[in-house]
């Protein structure tokens, strides 16, 4: 047996287990970026059709919704319009405004507002019980106006970004809130129609939680270090 020489298969055996390794941290980071959000305290805004809601794809301030038009605000916790809560009133102009005639010069904007469960409410709060109104505005007047008529007061961010309604929640504003129910440092909802002026879903830039970009090249580069570290193995035997 030739003493102090190199074990055959060595060179590759040490580089497998080390592609191994970093395959295996590469997964779990961003696994764990996944996870650190569970997605953000904010009011959606809902548009009625009907029978059942739809999410809103213009801001409250934008939209003018004619008479006739059922406007839905949910408080709950979401990473975006695809897993948003529904307002838990059924969008029923007619019952809503049962008691509001219609009158010339005017028109009527049925709303349902509702601020979610405690599960929602921020460190633990309870949140009001939903409720409905129905607000005579101008012919004119946005389904902001309209709710301003019926839910003061109103709370804005400095981006006109609707954070209360009827003056709930009392702080905070499209807060991320972490995996455990914590909130983290605040920040604009992914998708939220319910921010005054936008008539877009977003571009996801408000800090979804997931791993960074530098993160994920440095990990493709380090994978691709140990990919061509094998082949000059291979060329050197």
């Amino acid at each position: 047996m030739t003493r102090g020489g190199p074990v055959p298969g060595a060179p590759r055996a040490a580089l497998v287990a080390l592609l191994t390794t970093l395959l295996a941290a590469s997964a779990v980071l961003l696994g764990a970026g996944g996870a650190e959000a569970a997605g953000y305290r904010y009011w959606s805004f809902w548009q009625g059709n009907g029978k059942n809601w739809e999410y809103a794809t213009q801001g409250p301030s934008v939209l003018r919704p004619d008479d006739g038009t059922v406007q839905g605000f949910r408080f709950a916790v979401s990473e975006d319009s695809g897993d948003a809560d529904q307002p838990r009133r059924a969008p029923d102009f007619g019952a809503i405004c049962a008691g509001t005639p219609a009158q010339d010069g005017s028109k009527r904007v049925a709303l349902v507002i509702d601020p979610g469960t405690e599960a929602d409410a921020p460190d633990g709060r309870k949140p009001p019980a939903p409720r409905t109104a129905c607000a005579r505005v101008a012919p004119d007047a946005s389904s902001a106006e309209a709710l301003a008529a019926v839910a003061k007061p109103l709370r804005y961010d400095s981006s006109a970004m609707l954070c209360a309604i009827s003056g709930y929640p009392e702080s905070g504003c499209g807060e991320q809130v972490a995996e455990d129910g914590g909130s983290t440092k605040p920040s604009a909802p992914a998708a939220s129609s319910a921010t005054p002026g936008t008539a877009d879903e977003g571009d996801g830039s408000g800090g979804g939680g997931g791993p960074s970009v530098g993160l994920l090249v440095g990990i493709g580069a380090v994978l691709l270090l140990g990919v061509a570290a094998v082949f000059q193995a291979r060329r050197r035997r």
